[in-house]
């Protein structure tokens, strides 16, 4: 196997490769671009003109996802996975995945599309670099740009895989990528309705991508993931670069499909989350219930029905979102 597949060896050393560039015997070429940071090209003959982004370890302490991209590049460098299309891979917050930690001092994921430049520290300057790097390997005009950024969740899930689809003003969501997502395992999507500042909002927003964050169960450490199961989610990656994905129709059936309602955020030291500590992701609540509390009597209650809870954390920094209220929509907006 070429060195350069063992990027996540390297990146949890801490080390540089001996060689920055290595040819497979059928001209694959692999070219590492600084810590945690792979580009594969395929030989130009080939070359299928799709430009994919695989990020993972955005939050250090998510492995399932960081061990997929692994077996990917593994057998991309065993030329067992014959790419068609150029590939960068990226292992979001080295520094946090050698500590086990979803982040050292600042959640990355809440510093893009800019948030960096208001910040300081090792991880906005991170964010920095990936903007860099995403911006650099999606500049060439005419070709499909696709991004996934792997995660796991915090808390267990009613819906184990589901994915986020970040929002621009004028731009439809599309029913062939949504097709694309449930043939990879994903059993709902979050449709987003306003601009954020994550990795993909950035790539989808900025750099013209089909962009989505793919929750895939919940976070463990390295060695313990048997229970996430990303056999459809690898396969279907697979299809994807080696250019070999099935001439099948755009169906939806048996996709969830969500919306945003409301964020809930925090806005000081004094706010409440009225939901056990260990509530699941889109678990359903009332009409009627009071969902949190903050300063000058703020009070957040559920008018919406159907209305579910996803990502709640009252712990996060004042400011951030504590929590999504989603409500069920249909596919009728879809281009």
């Amino acid at each position: 196997m070429l060195a350069l597949g063992k990027l996540l060896e390297l990146t949890l050393a801490g080390r540089e490769p001996a060689e920055k560039t290595q040819l497979t015997v059928e001209g694959v070429r692999m070219r590492w671009l600084g810590e945690g940071a792979l580009e594969v090209r395929p030989p130009e003959a080939r070359d299928n003109g799709m430009d994919l982004l695989l990020s993972a370890g955005i939050h250090g302490n998510e492995t399932a996802p960081i061990e997929l991209l692994d077996e990917l590049l593994h057998g991309i460098a065993n030329r067992e996975i014959k790419p068609r299309a150029r590939i960068l891979f990226l292992f979001g917050n080295p520094e946090a995945i050698r500590k086990g930690e979803r982040y050292v001092e600042q959640d990355v994921n809440r510093l893009f599309n800019g948030r960096h430049e208001l910040s300081s520290g090792s991880e906005a300057l991170r964010a920095c670099e990936l903007e860099r790097l995403a911006t650099t390997f999606f500049s060439v005009a005419g070709r499909t740009r696709l991004h996934y950024d792997l995660h796991t969740a915090i808390r267990g899930s009613k819906i184990e895989q589901f994915a986020l689809y970040p929002f621009k003003e004028g731009r439809q969501h599309s029913r062939r990528e949504l097709a694309r997502l449930r043939a990879a395992g994903m059993e709902a999507v979050l449709l987003q309705s306003k601009p954020s500042v994550t990795f993909t909002a950035f790539t989808y927003e900025q750099l013209e991508a089909e962009a989505f964050t793919l929750e895939l169960g919940k976070a463990r450490p390295f060695g313990q993931n048997a229970q996430v199961n990303l056999d459809r989610l690898k396969e279907r990656l697979t299809q994807i670069i080696e250019g070999a994905e099935p001439d099948e129709p755009e169906a939806l059936d048996g996709l969830q499909l969500f919306s945003v309602a409301r964020e809930i955020i925090k806005h000081s030291d004094s706010f409440h989350l009225h939901l056990p500590a260990d509530i699941e992701n889109f678990s359903e609540l009332s009409k009627g219930y009071l969902l949190a509390e903050d300063l000058s009597s703020t009070r957040w209650i559920v008018e919406e029905e159907g209305a579910r809870i996803i990502f709640p954390n009252p712990k996060v920094k004042n400011g951030l979102r504590a929590g999504i209220l989603v409500v069920p929509t249909t596919p009728d907006q879809l281009a």
